[in-house]
C-alpha cells in the first residue's frame, strides 16, 4: 500500500514510519491516523518499531485548519475524528508486541505530544520540546494525553503542562522522567535506531508480554496484575527464546533471540 502522509521502511528487523506531511509540519490529520494505522497493520514480522517526523519537526499535533461539514460543530467533528481515526491507531499502537521507539525531532505539540508518549523508548534531540496545546486554543484532551501524561510525570506537572500550558523543553522532560533520553540533535535517529537495532534483537515474545502487562497494570487492581504477570509469564516463559536462554546460560553463551 502506497502512503502520502507517512512513509514506512524496513532497516533488518527494525520497521521505521516516518510522519511526512511538511505542508502541515505533520500534523496528526485523520488521513495521516488512518495511513498509520494501516502502516501498522503491515509491520510483518518487524521486531521492533521506530516512529520519528520528517523534517524540523515530529508533529505539530492536530490539524486546526480542518473544514466543519456543514451542520456539524467544531467539536462533533473533532470527537467523530477521534473516534474513527485517531483512536483507533492509537488501540493499534498501543497493542503492538513489539518494542516501540519514538525520535522526537523538534517540537511535539498538542495531540503530537502524546503520540510520542505512546512510545515504550521516547528519545528527544536537546532542541525538541513538548507543548500540549489544548487548552491553548480552547480545547481539552486527545490521543491519550489524560491517561498517560499523570502517569507519567504525576498530577502536579501533569497540571502544569495540560493546565498552565507551559511549554516543556527535552531536558526538562527527561527530569520529569516523562521521556527516556536526550542526545544532540544529530544523533537523534541513529540514537533511535541503535536502539531500536538492540531490541530488535531480544526476546520479542517476552517485550511483548511485559508491555501489555504494564498496560494492564496501571489501569488495573494489585490482584489482576498479579494474575496478568502469572499470563505473561506462562506465554513467554513457553516460547523458544525463553528456551534458548537457559540452554544458552548452561553453556555458558549469549543467547541467541529469534522473536519466537
Amino acid at each position: 500500500m502506497s502512503f502520502s502522509k507517512i512513509t514506512l521502511d524496513r532497516q533488518g528487523a527494525v520497521a521505521v514510519l516516518t510522519l511526512n506531511d511538511p505542508a502541515t509540519r505533520n500534523s496528526l490529520s485523520w488521513d495521516l491516523c488512518r495511513e498509520m494505522g494501516d502502516a501498522l497493520d503491515q509491520l510483518g514480522d518487524a521486531r521492533a518499531l521506530v516512529i520519528t517526523g520528517a523534517g524540523k519537526g515530529f508533529c505539530s499535533g492536530g490539524n486546526m485548519a480542518s473544514e466543519t461539514p456543514e451542520g456539524m460543530g467544531f467539536g462533533d467533528m473533532i470527537a467523530k475524528g477521534l473516534e474513527d481515526a485517531v483512536n483507533p491507531m492509537l488501540r493499534k499502537l498501543a497493542g503492538l508486541k513489539i518494542p516501540v521507539v519514538a525520535a522526537v525531532n523538534g517540537a511535539a505539540a498538542g495531540a503530537g505530544a502524546p503520540l510520542a508518549l505512546h512510545a515504550d523508548f521516547v528519545i528527544a534531540g536537546e532542541s525538541a520540546f513538548f507543548y500540549f496545546a489544548f487548552a491553548n486554543v480552547g480545547l481539552a484532551l486527545d490521543a491519550g494525553a489524560s491517561w498517560i501524561l499523570p502517569r507519567l510525570v504525576g498530577l502536579a506537572r501533569a497540571n502544569e503542562a495540560l493546565i498552565l500550558v507551559e511549554r516543556i523543553p527535552a531536558a526538562k522532560a527527561l527530569d520529569w522522567g516523562m521521556i527516556y533520553k536526550v542526545v544532540a540533535d544529530e544523533a537523534l535517529l541513529a540514537e533511535a535506531m541503535a536502539l531500536a537495532a538492540r531490541l530488535a534483537a531480544g526476546p520479542t515474545v517476552s517485550y511483548g508480554q511485559i508491555r501489555q502487562a504494564l498496560q494492564f497494570a496501571a489501569s488495573s487492581t494489585y490482584e489482576n496484575a498479579l494474575r496478568t504477570e502469572e499470563d505473561a509469564q506462562r506465554t513467554s516463559g513457553n516460547a523458544k527464546d525463553c528456551a534458548e536462554a537457559v540452554q544458552a546460560f548452561l553453556e555458558k553463551r549469549p543467547p541467541v533471540f529469534r522473536g519466537e
